[in-house]
């Protein structure tokens, strides 16, 4: 016996053949929506992630990610793209797919301006206010001395480079993603802050030991050369892509001629410049461990491009002579 449509309020739906049901589970194989999920047979991964808000109103869009199940031997499942149809991963009526659930989210340009903006802030007052931290605070003698050329440099570029960052962030940055977990706002704050507090805490001490003027020069001179260049860097990437356009592009011009991660490149060696200059231990630190981290990801996305355009059926073929540091690596 047909039933008759389904009103607001039923607990059933009427399903046409223009229609499909997916059956939503956990990792654990536990059962998301009782029933399973009615879409349309043409319907997009974004379609599927706002009925399922629909019905889970707690899960919105941004912190929902949905996977094919895992092939047999594969621990992970493919992740499905919001502007994919569901067809292209083979789904059809009845079958399963793996929900997770990202937690709360918050978007990236509030993470970017609230890491750059800590150290930025974090830096000034242990040069602008000496006496009261260096002697009041911590009791050292001589807290009052005149700030040394070194240090006004160090502060005039440390508060540019961050200034700068903000306000890419905001005028250049295309982020491919709208948003990202809120523990990374946290633990990327944790770094960016304490590292920027430390750093200035040491280059503005009163007993700071500035190198020769030479060095000094030569060092700030080479970091705003690879400061502009990182910004010349973060240009072509943002416009890699026309309005709406999707997938990976090989990056091309200036310095991406030559170096994969030409971006990370400038952004390392800016921080060389700048250490060579005020020879600080936390400010060598700093960089090694951005510069440990922008290996890893200029490594898997070196790889990838590698993969992707590998000269085969009318592909380009990616060849770069640098992943990440010219003329080293």
């Amino acid at each position: 016996r047909e039933r008759p449509p389904r009103d607001h309020h039923s607990s059933y739906v009427v399903r046409t053949n223009c229609e499909m049901k997916l059956q939503i589970v956990t990792r654990s194989g536990r059962a998301v929506v009782a029933g399973g999920l009615v879409v349309p047979n043409d319907a997009k991964v974004s379609d599927l992630k706002r009925s399922f808000h629909a019905l889970k109103r707690k899960f919105y869009p941004s912190r929902q990610r949905f996977t094919t199940v895992p092939a047999r031997g594969e621990t992970r499942g493919t992740a499905l793209r919001d502007d994919a149809l569901l067809s292209e991963y083979g789904l059809n009526d009845g079958d399963t797919i793996v929900f997770k659930d990202l937690g709360p989210q918050v978007s990236y340009k509030a993470v970017f301006f609230f890491e750059y903006l800590g150290p930025l802030l974090a830096y000034l007052p242990f040069y602008f206010m000496r006496k009261e931290i260096y002697g009041g605070i911590f009791g050292i003698k001589n807290a009052g001395k005149p700030v040394l050329e070194a240090q006004t440099l160090a502060m005039y570029f440390h508060t540019a480079h961050y200034a700068k960052r903000i306000l890419e962030t905001f005028f250049v940055h295309k982020f491919s993603h709208a948003t990202m977990p809120i523990f990374n706002l946290m633990r990327n704050c944790g770094y960016y802050w304490t590292f920027g507090a430390f750093m200035s805490y040491f280059i503005n001490h009163p007993a700071y030991t500035p190198v020769g003027r030479t060095q000094m020069m030569a060092g700030f001179a080479f970091s705003a050369v690879m400061q502009l260049s990182n910004l010349r860097c973060h240009i072509i990437l943002a416009n890699l892509r026309k309005d709406g356009a999707k997938g990976y592009v090989i990056p091309t011009g200036f310095l991406f001629n030559y170096v994969t991660c030409a971006n990370y490149a400038t952004e390392i060696y800016q921080w060389l410049g700048f250490n060579i200059a005020t020879q600080s231990v936390m400010g060598y630190t700093f960089m090694c461990c951005g510069a440990a981290q922008m290996m890893q990801w200029a490594i898997a996305k070196h790889k990838r491009l590698r993969q992707l355009f590998d000269g085969k059926d009318g592909k380009p073929k990616f060849h770069r002579p640098f992943i990440l540091l010219p003329p080293f690596f």
